[in-house]
């Protein structure tokens, strides 16, 4: 198995963003991490979920509050429930910060390097010539996600990736550079990356008026 995985500190990496240092004739062509309000709203739902909360809140005070006898007692029959709406919508903002901090995905000219995990941190090595496809989808702001689809028996468990990995692709997981700014600078400068390891060309990029790349895009062998 080509894809390869290994617990580290990144307190104590001997090169940013990955498990070891690279070899002299390799080098970064990109490194970043995920945009934290993306990656909250997209990935921990926390926009969709401060919605319901608000409307659970709604429907409490549309049923409670008539019979409420005073002031206090309205302030006292909402309270309980809006600190706990608070304190999860509060746990989950928390969750995706860390989880912005502790990522920082790499891409070399041979390689992409996911290193992740707010516990446990793992780092994912994912060499190029592994890659049988790649998707971005544009999300605003530039911002977007990267899908990578592994070829042959190459496999990393769904939850072992989570968040950053494609959404409900459970039985062939595929890991994801999730809420990437500058997204198609960046698929730009993997599929290039791609094409020369493999030494095969890549479809091209369809573009909007502006330039930036439309969604999906799927990086694959071209057929010419």
């Amino acid at each position: 198995m080509n894809v390869q995985h290994t617990g580290h500190e990144f307190e104590f990496e001997p090169q940013h963003g990955l498990p070891e240092r690279l070899p002299e004739n390799e080098r970064i062509l990109w490194q970043g991490s995920p945009d934290f309000r993306k990656l909250a709203r997209t990935a921990f739902h926390l926009r969709t979920l401060a919605i319901y909360f608000a409307a659970m809140l709604a429907l409490r005070a549309y049923t409670v509050l008539p019979d409420a006898a005073s002031l206090r007692d309205a302030v006292a029959l909402m309270a309980l429930p809006t600190v706990l709406a608070v304190l999860a919508l509060g746990t989950i903002a928390v969750l995706a910060w860390l989880a912005c901090r502790t990522t920082v995905y790499t891409l070399t000219d041979r390689r992409v390097v996911m290193r992740v995990g707010v516990v446990l941190t793992l780092s994912f090595n994912l060499p190029l010539k592994t890659l049988r496809s790649a998707d971005i989808k544009m999300i605003d702001d530039g911002c977007g996600d990267i899908a990578l689809s592994l070829s042959g028996s190459d496999h990393i468990a769904y939850f072992h990736l989570w968040p950053h990995v494609r959404a409900w692709r459970l039985a062939h997981p595929e890991p994801t550079l999730r809420s990437v700014p500058d997204a198609a600078n960046v698929a730009a400068l993997l599929s290039q990356a791609w094409s020369q390891v493999n030494e095969r060309p890549v479809q091209p990029m369809p573009t909007t008026a502006n330039g930036a790349a439309v969604k999906p895009v799927t990086l694959q062998p071209s057929m010419s």
